[in-house]
């Protein structure tokens, strides 16, 4: 079935169909004025007969997190588009490139890389396999036949930001993530942009585990973050994500979720979650795939897709007047009254608010 030891494919059955779909496609950096994108089509045709989509994760399908988002689309691609699918977990660096070229040696179409530490294995996979086409979800790659799928972190992290800095005692922030990237990085600068609107003196430590499933790590590091004085702790990780939700709801600070609505993990801290449905947006490009009418570009969606890109519940702690001024600023947001552009700061070149 595989070559991998301790991995497991599981392979659907596929059927006859497509579909027509129209997605915005834009250049990095990500910006705000997409089209309406409509969802992926429910009705199989000929178009899309025999095309076949992979999905290459690091971590389980289990997560509740950023591994079972991608997971859910992949799913929503052999529902919608009757696609045969499959899909290999817990993949390392050091086994990127060859879970990739496995798919591709076995015929399919379109793989997915689901996420931004997979963007040298797939320029360097998909020079060799030039039929089959390869998405790298958040990531910044793009090439002939390598496109890049990624909403805007920055936006969404905007408001966690606002949220944040209103409700901390202490002045101090923290932000974990597995890796340090490109999405990641927009994250965190988001997040640092929203909370200095609110209190420019405002401190916002991060910390990069190197390991989006170690839970150990995880809790090491809301440990030290929260000892330190963060009194709101705000998480992208996979398999570790509740972990560290929890970890931080038992040393007294709030949480914000990621990716999913994670609510009932820490439901009497938690202030919101930045849900992030990319598995709507994997169905759209596996659509565009199945027509041959996917680009080598970066693909890029923000808050002006509501069903892809929103805040979840919020907690008890955020009073109705703070919940206004989060649903007024994304406003301002989508109404481009409060843009984000590229700048230098303290010599690097990064994102700056304006309008705010």
């Amino acid at each position: 079935m595989t070559r991998f030891d301790r991995r497991q494919f599981l392979i659907y059955g596929s059927a006859a169909l497509g579909s027509s779909v129209l997605f915005n496609a834009c250049a990095s950096p990500p910006s705000t004025n997409n089209p309406t994108l409509p969802s992926t089509p429910a009705s199989p045709n000929a178009a899309a007969a025999g095309f076949k989509a992979a999905m290459v994760l690091p971590g389980i399908i289990t997560d509740k997190a950023w591994n079972q988002a991608g997971y859910t689309g992949l799913e929503e691609i052999k529902s919608k588009l009757g696609a045969e699918t499959a899909y290999v977990e817990k993949v390392g660096q050091a086994d990127q490139a060859e879970a990739l070229s496995d798919f591709a040696r076995r015929g399919f179409n379109l793989v997915y890389a689901h996420g931004g530490q997979f963007d040298a294995a797939a320029k360097q996979v998909a020079a060799q396999f030039p039929k089959t086409f390869f998405v790298v979800v958040n990531g910044a790659a793009t090439g002939t036949n390598v496109a890049s799928l990624r909403l805007d972190n920055l936006q969404v992290s905007y408001l966690c930001g606002i949220l944040a800095a209103s409700v901390s005692k202490s002045g101090k922030l923290a932000y974990i993530a597995g890796q340090e990237f490109l999405a990641t990085q927009e994250e965190l600068r988001g997040y640092t942009l929203g909370a200095k609107s609110v209190n420019p003196a405002i401190q916002i430590a991060s910390t990069f585990t190197g390991d989006w499933n170690d839970a150990a790590k995880a809790k090491e590091a809301v440990n030290a973050l929260v000892s330190a004085g963060a009194d709101v702790v705000y998480p992208w990780l996979d398999n570790a994500a509740p972990t560290a939700l929890k970890t931080a709801e038992e040393k007294g600070a709030y949480t914000i979720g990621n990716t999913v609505d994670q609510f009932d993990v820490t439901p009497k801290t938690i202030l919101t979650s930045a849900v992030k449905r990319i598995d709507l947006a994997i169905g759209k490009l596996a659509a565009l795939s199945s027509k041959n009418e996917l680009k080598g570009q970066l693909y890029s969606l923000g808050l002006e897709e509501p069903d892809v890109l929103y805040l979840g519940k919020y907690g008890a702690s955020v009073p109705q007047a703070l919940q206004d001024k989060v649903k007024a600023t994304q406003e301002a947001i989508l109404a481009k009254k409060i843009t984000f552009e590229s700048c230098s700061e303290a010599g690097k070149d990064t994102r700056c608010v304006k309008g705010a």
